[in-house]
This record gives structure tokens, C-alpha cells and sequence, in this order.
């Protein structure tokens, strides 16, 4: 069966338990001889839960096992007996033979995988059924287990509300397993490419040639200080230097003098620009921004300027994390108690005094890890620095020149040819475990200023 055929026949089981116990549980009250210590519907939601959790646990489960289950049945098959011993050859035919299987292709490419296609449909079929009977009889066991715990007494109430907490608790870990889960994937990886490349030529030296690897010697060319460099200059000096100053000031236009009615229209178009992809940004970067950088810069003198430069795809970048900045210069600013600019009015001050002498020092914890967070979503931008950005590594403080950042070289890396356990690919690893722990470390030292210098009004 299905996968979303079997969810919708547990649901409506659940739903069909639901109404049964509430059902029963009214004919408990009925009369008012017996209380009943908990609502009938709290009964119902107590049997529905036992209904389909127990079986949506299982289906989860089965969903990702089954493949497995398939694949060394149709391997035991006389037919797999002529697949190849590599391990991609031997999964590309499989594939094939399971498209043909599923509907999803009509035919096949290797005679091999056709004769594979009998043994795969009835593996499929035999695991999906198997899958589809032991979740329903789940369903049966969980609903019918509960309903019979249904008595006046039963506290249905305090079950449900645990349940409930239950999966809510595993909602909010999900977030912190994932980045666990990513922490330790570039980790692991990251390892491997530390044995390959001493950890100090990778952070501290200032070559970087990944296509030009000498086996013998390959932390020689995997120098990343370039591209650390290239990260810093374009996201945090760059791009803050365009997004601060425009964030801030439209931050403070918005909470200090924009009528309401301004307001009202004037920040959802200016929130606008965060809700814009950024592969768009990135072709207004390289088709509109960087050709007219590349023109400034011939204006100026240099006729060889390059159109991938840093300064083009900082400024888009900062463009970017204006709305960024200024949601969250706006709200540090809206916390501040209006009686603290009232009395700073009222003592003869101007408008501008006020808010350059008592609103932003009051709101500037919140402005500063605003902006700490700012730099930590503009050094992890990718489409961006991919489309606009150089892949020359250098170390210069022209922003007319080229520059590369670690986002658009885990790209160039991951995307060739090139052995998964080579040096070159894994450096990507190492790469974005650098980015990680350095945004991680953006964010935390952010969370602490707020935490320590946030002021707290009465």
C-alpha cells in the first residue's frame, strides 16, 4: 500500500477511536450518577493518540528500513547473480530495475536490470504489504489497550497533557539534534582531512591551488587564509558597511518620524527585501552591479578591473541584510520605554538629541548583537558570492579586485570531478567546519552581549 494511503487509513482510525471513547465516556456521565474525573473528548484524544502514534512510529521506521530489506532480497535473486562486484554499477542497475518497478519508467538500459524487474515488484510488494498490515494491527493494539482503560476514574486529562509535552519536547529537540547531526558530519569528515593536511597549513598558510595539489605534499596548496580573508572582507567589512549604516538609519526613521500611516506601508516594502531569493540577488549582482562596478573602477584608472570584485558582490550583500539590521534595530529601539525619550524631550532636548544621547545607547545591546548576527548570516551566503564573486584567492584591500570567500569554494569543490576521498573534496569539509564553528561562535558571543548589558525597565 501507499505510504500516504496507509496514513490516512491510521488518521482515520485515530478518528474513528476518538469518537468511540468519547462516546463511551458520555454513556459513563450519562445521568450524572457517575463523574467522570476527565472530558469525554479528553478520553477521545487519550485513545486517538494510542491510535495512530504507535503506528506513525512505525511507519517512520519502516519507511526508512524497507529499502534495505528490498534491496538484499532482490539481490538473493538468480538474476543478480550476473551484477557487477562495484558497489555503483551494481546500485545504478538496482535503480533502474526499481523505476520499472514503481511505474516511474517504462522501460530499462542493461538487460540485467530487466531481468531484475520481477524479483524488485514483488520484494516491493511483499515489504510494502508486510509494512501495511503490522502498522494497522499497531493501530488496532494502541486503540483497543486505551480504550479499555477508559473507566470514570481514569485521568485521561493528565495523560493527554503529558503526551502532548512529549511531543512538543521532541519537536524542540529536532533543531538541536540537526545541527548536532551537522556538527558531527563535518566533523567526521573534517578528521579525514586533517590526517591528509596538517590543521596548521590549512589555517595559516597563504596558498591556495586546489587544482595544483602535489600528492606528496598536499597542505602546500590547501592554504585557506585567502579565503577567510575574502569571507571577511566582503561579508563583515563590505557588506556591514552598507547594511549598518542604512539598516540603523531606517530603523530610527521608522520608530522616531514616519507617521503611522508611513509606517503602516513603508516597513512590510522594506521587509520585502527578506523575503527575496537569493539566487536573485546573486543574477543583480552579476548582470546589473558588477558591470557598473567594473566601469567605476576603468573610470578610476584601473582598466583591467575585474567584474567579479569583492565590491560588487559586497554591496549586494549588504543590500541583502539591510532588513536584517533594521527589523532588529527597530524592535531594540521599540523597547525603550517612552518615557525615557518624553523625559529627555521635556528637558529641552531636540529630537536628534534624543535620540543620538539616550534612545541608541539604550537600545544598543540590542543593536550590536543585531549586527553580530547580521555578519554571521552574511559570511554563511552562498548564491550570492557564487554568481558575483571571484574564485581568486588573494589577500588584497582593493575592493576592485578579485577575492573568494569559503561559501563559493565548498561550491567549486563539491561540484568536480574529483575523488570523494581526496584532499581537494575534503577540504569543503573543513571548510564549512570553519564556517560553522565561527558562526556558532558569532551567535553565542551575540546571545551574551544581549544577556549581559540588556537593561531592564520598569
Amino acid at each position: 500500500m501507499n505510504v500516504f494511503a496507509l496514513l490516512f487509513v491510521v488518521v482515520g482510525l485515530g478518528l474513528i477511536g476518538w469518537l468511540t471513547a468519547r462516546a463511551r465516556a458520555v454513556r459513563f456521565d450519562r445521568g450524572g450518577q457517575k463523574r467522570l474525573h476527565s472530558l469525554p473528548s479528553q478520553h477521545g484524544w487519550y485513545v486517538a493518540m494510542w491510535t495512530v502514534l504507535p503506528a506513525l512510529l512505525f511507519v517512520a521506521a519502516w519507511t526508512a528500513l524497507s529499502p534495505a530489506l528490498i534491496r538484499d532480497q532482490v539481490l538473493k535473486a538468480p538474476a543478480a547473480a550476473q551484477l557487477s562486484d562495484f558497489a555503483f554499477e551494481r546500485d545504478t542497475i538496482l535503480g533502474e530495475a526499481r523505476d520499472v518497478a514503481l511505474g516511474r519508467a517504462d522501460s530499462t538500459f542493461d538487460p540485467t536490470a530487466d531481468a531484475l524487474v520481477a524479483p524488485m515488484r514483488e520484494a516491493i510488494a511483499f515489504y510494502g504489504w508486510t509494512g501495511t498490515a503490522i502498522a494497522i494491527l499497531l493501530a488496532f493494539a494502541g486503540g483497543a489497550f486505551a480504550f479499555s482503560r477508559i473507566s470514570p476514574a481514569f485521568r485521561a486529562r493528565t495523560r493527554v497533557e503529558r503526551g502532548l509535552m512529549l511531543i512538543l519536547l521532541v519537536a524542540s529537540l529536532i533543531a538541536i539534534l540537526t545541527t548536532i547531526g551537522i556538527f558531527l558530519s563535518l566533523f567526521w569528515e573534517s578528521i579525514r582531512f586533517f590526517a591528509m593536511v596538517p590543521p596548521q597549513d590549512f589555517l595559516f598558510s597563504t596558498h591556495w591551488s586546489p587544482q595544483l595539489i602535489d600528492p606528496n605534499n598536499p597542505g602546500k596548496s590547501l592554504g585557506a587564509v585567502p579565503l577567510f580573508w575574502g569571507t571577511f572582507f566582503i561579508g563583515a567589512v563590505i557588506a556591514m558597511l552598507v547594511a549598518i549604516p542604512f539598516g540603523l538609519m531606517s530603523a530610527i526613521y521608522l520608530t522616531q518620524y514616519a507617521a503611522p500611516r508611513v509606517r503602516a506601508w513603508m516597513k512590510p516594502m522594506l521587509e520585502i527585501l527578506a523575503g527575496v531569493p537569493t539566487v536573485v540577488y546573486g543574477y543583480f549582482a552579476a548582470l546589473t552591479v558588477a558591470p557598473a562596478v567594473r566601469d567605476l573602477a576603468v573610470h578610476l584608472g584601473m582598466p583591467f578591473a575585474s567584474a567579479e570584485s569583492a565590491l560588487a558582490a559586497g554591496l549586494v550583500m549588504g543590500v541583502m541584510i539591510i532588513p536584517f539590521v533594521s527589523s532588529l534595530a527597530d524592535d531594540s529601539i521599540a523597547a525603550v520605554p517612552t518615557a525615557m525619550r518624553d523625559g529627555s524631550l521635556a528637558m529641552g532636548a531636540t529630537n536628534s538629541e534624543t535620540i543620538s544621547r539616550v534612545l541608541l545607547p539604550a537600545a544598543l545591546p540590542g543593536v550590536v548583537a543585531g549586527v553580530l548576527l547580521a555578519v554571521s548570516r552574511a559570511i554563511g551566503e552562498t548564491m550570492i558570492v557564487v554568481m558575483a564573486a571571484s574564485g581568486a584567492a588573494n589577500i588584497t584591500l582593493n575592493p576592485f579586485e578579485s577575492a573568494t570567500t569559503v561559501t563559493k569554494q565548498i561550491v567549486d569543490l563539491l561540484t568536480g570531478e574529483s575523488e570523494f576521498d581526496s584532499p581537494k573534496t575534503l577540504a569543503a569539509f573543513a571548510l564549512g567546519l570553519t564556517l560553522f564553528v565561527i558562526t556558532l561562535l558569532l551567535n553565542i558571543v551575540a546571545l551574551r552581549v544581549v544577556k549581559k548589558y540588556r537593561e531592564a525597565y520598569e
